[in-house]
């Protein structure tokens, strides 16, 4: 993963100089806080790595800059990897990333959240983005699934009451504290919904259509 990261950090140095897609350009910062710090929940939480072995695709939304989506997929080649990222110029930006590493198990989609439906079991991640309060009550979905979110140290305190908001539809199943060297503290959050609306009044973009 140290040469991924090289590499990567290259990438956005030069060709992708400009676009801001992350604010840490010196190599073993970059290595600790967007390279291991996508993989390490992976990595310590069994939970999270039953539900990839089970649902062999993995949605990462708002990925921004190509975090976690890229290291991870590049983690797993064995697993399918679909981004969902609202802002074009970053969907577009990552997908050139993507090639530019021969990321092959990934597909970029510029698209909301909201306007997202999954009809396909899947893992969900969310890296850096709104809350759970703002995300979890926006998932369309026709199908049990699993999502984990990575969050900062101050988690509980800023958002435990938006768990107790959204406990009837969706269940916390574990909030593991995640140690990445050169970081701040971080928790793996997760939760599963098992009992799913049927029907929108919607036309979404449906998972299946980027397998």
């Amino acid at each position: 993963m140290l040469d991924f990261s090289i590499r990567y950090l290259n990438i956005l140095k030069t060709q992708l100089a400009g676009l801001n897609l992350t604010n840490i350009l010196d190599p073993d910062e970059f290595y600790q806080k967007q390279i291991l710090d996508s993989i390490l929940p992976y990595q310590e939480s069994e939970l999270f790595q039953k539900s990839v072995a089970t649902t062999k695709i993995v949605v990462d939304v708002g990925f921004g800059g190509g975090f976690p989506i890229l290291p991870l997929a590049k983690l797993l080649p064995d697993v399918k990897f679909v981004g969902v990222e609202s802002r074009r110029k970053k969907a577009d930006a990552v997908t050139v990333i993507a090639k530019e590493l021969g990321l092959e198990n990934v597909k970029l989609v510029h698209s909301r959240l909201e306007d997202f439906t999954f009809d396909r079991p899947a893992t969900v991640t969310f890296k850096a983005v709104g809350t759970i309060g703002d995300y979890l009550p926006i998932i369309n979905t026709s199908v049990a699934m699993k999502v984990f979110f990575y969050k900062g140290p101050s988690f509980m305190e800023l958002e435990g009451e938006q768990i107790k908001k959204v406990e009837k539809e969706w269940k916390l199943l574990e909030n593991q504290e995640i140690k990445v060297p050169g970081t701040q503290q971080r928790f793996l959050v997760s939760f599963q919904r098992e009992n799913v609306p049927r029907g929108t009044a919607k036309t979404l973009v449906k998972l299946s259509d980027f397998l």
